[in-house]
């Protein structure tokens, strides 16, 4: 009896859990309205660190948002921006703040980055 109720436990579990990660990865789930998000935009995306010069015409951006920092995890060699957070211009529309890292838009269809400073230069031009 004690074997079927940890069974009936961790099946209940793990439905919860593809229950919440279906829902906050879907197409039309805007990144502001959850605490937990991941999504990938595709489109072309670049960087350049003054050495290197990396650029994607099919690229992939996986956003991930904890709370209210968020990270972008890029394809194609290029390096991540993490810890980001934003402030809401117009609707549904999310703009990058804070040090080195403005230049950033986000909603639920498009991602914008256009980001400068000491570590490179970033920009993606990306959908979902």
């Amino acid at each position: 009896m004690k074997n079927k109720f940890k069974l009936l436990c961790t099946v209940v579990a793990a439905f919860m859990l593809v229950s919440v990660l279906v829902s906050s990865c879907s197409k039309n789930t805007d990144p502001a309205n959850t605490d937990f998000f991941v999504g990938t935009y595709s489109g072309t995306i670049s960087y350049n660190d003054g050495s290197k010069t990396i650029n994607d015409q099919s690229g992939k951006v996986t956003v991930v948002k904890v709370g209210n920092s968020y990270s972008f995890k890029f394809g194609s060699g290029i390096p991540d921006i993490n810890n980001v957070t934003f402030e809401k211009s117009g609707d549904n529309t999310y703009i990058s703040v804070g040090s080195g890292v403005t230049g950033i838009t986000i909603d639920a269809h498009t991602l914008k980055i256009g980001v400068s400073n000491s570590n490179g230069n970033w920009t993606a031009n990306c959908t979902r």
